[in-house]
């Protein structure tokens, strides 16, 4: 028996954004919203998350979000049709500067729902946040 679920006409199916609480606006970028690494942790699972360093930082000392992608920086005009427009895509670095540059970039290029995590990855360190190497 096979089930058919039927939608109602007032329901929503596409891809729900997530709605960061700790969104603030950079200070280096107009129109760039800043997130906070403990809340990108708790929704990590709803976003797409981008690591724009190089190679070695992303498997060195400071470690990656596990889940993040690799998509170094100066490749980000290359590369950034294959980020999806449907869901929200969080972008990090360092200490944050590298990741708001690929946040702008972004947000110029048509997507709506990006995000440079605060701080980058010295913060979420500091944070003691869980890291992959």
């Amino acid at each position: 028996m096979v089930r058919v679920l039927a939608l109602m006409p007032e329901e929503d199916v596409t891809m729900k954004f997530v709605n960061f609480t700790s969104k603030t606006e950079n200070p280096h970028f107009e129109g760039i919203y800043d997130i906070g690494p403990a809340e990108l942790l708790q929704n990590k699972a709803n976003v797409v998350m981008v690591d724009v360093r190089q190679p070695e930082e992303y498997i060195g000392e400071l470690g990656h979000v596990e889940g993040s992608s690799l998509m170094v920086l100066d490749t980000l005009p290359e590369q950034l049709g294959t980020l999806p427009k449907d869901k929200t895509v969080v972008f990090i670095c360092r200490s944050g500067g590298r990741s708001a540059k690929a946040t702008a970039f972004a947000k110029m290029n048509g997507f709506e729902e990006v995000y440079n995590m605060q701080g980058g990855m010295l913060l979420w360190n500091d944070l003691q946040l869980p890291v992959t190497k």
